[in-house]
């Protein structure tokens, strides 16, 4: 039975709002972090959720600002670009995800978008025996400073033909990354990928990523803990 929850979830000292949905015998869950003044209501995290509920992976599509913070966020555009409070609570719900009934037993991966992929990127350098890969899509990874050299998991880098600079920034950061890393250029999208076909080629490469390594993760983690 698909499981479909909004939760309010305690973590790193705030409550975060929440949308989770696991569907039956899933084969990992997928945390979303969003960046650069959107929220789990992004239509396009959204509709890259959906693909990826179909290819039976679970989501979690979590704000990670609250709802005052936002309101200051609107004004002022600072939150969304600190990188340091947003990482704290990418690595908060990894945890809570680890200990979730519904999602404990998953291999974890991280979804990031804009300032959200460095934020994910930290997180995942923070909790390498909890995260198995990631994904970015139009991100900023190079926010991700040094934090970078100690990201050892598969991560797959999106980015739009004609969003030349995050191309660059995008290659300079796949140079520092330690692990297993691609750079996938989607042909003829922009930074939002609002082009027709643009943002269905980027939910199906991150798809095809987290089904290649999420139940590897796993199969890799059963095997040492059996031993």
């Amino acid at each position: 039975m698909m499981v479909a929850e909004s939760l309010r979830i305690e973590v790193a000292g705030v409550v975060l709002d929440a949308d989770v949905t696991v569907p039956p015998s899933a084969r990992g869950v997928v945390i979303f972090a969003h960046g650069s003044g959107s929220s789990r209501h992004s239509p396009r995290n959204r509709y890259v959720a959906q693909e990826l509920n179909g290819a039976g992976l679970g989501t979690v599509l979590a704000d990670l600002l609250t709802h005052r913070e936002e309101q200051v966020d609107v004004h002022t555009a600072e939150l969304r670009f600190d990188i340091d409070l947003l990482a704290v609570r990418m690595i908060a719900l990894t945890d809570w995800a680890a200990e979730y009934e519904t999602t404990c037993d998953l291999p974890v991966g991280l979804f990031g978008a804009s300032t959200g992929a460095a934020a994910a990127l930290v997180a995942a350098a923070a909790r390498p025996h909890l995260v198995a890969a990631v994904v970015s899509r139009g991100g900023r990874p190079d926010l991700a400073g040094e934090f970078l050299r100690l990201v050892h998991q598969p991560t797959l880098l999106i980015v739009g033909q004609l969003d030349g600079t995050v191309i660059e920034l995008n290659r300079a950061a796949m140079a520092k990354l330690a692990g297993e890393t691609r750079l996938a250029i989607v042909p003829g999208a922009t930074h939002l990928f609002e082009e027709a076909g643009a943002l269905e080629q980027a939910a199906n490469l991150a798809r095809d990523w987290f089904l290649q390594h999420l139940p590897h993760w796993q199969a890799t983690r059963l095997k040492h803990s059996s031993s």
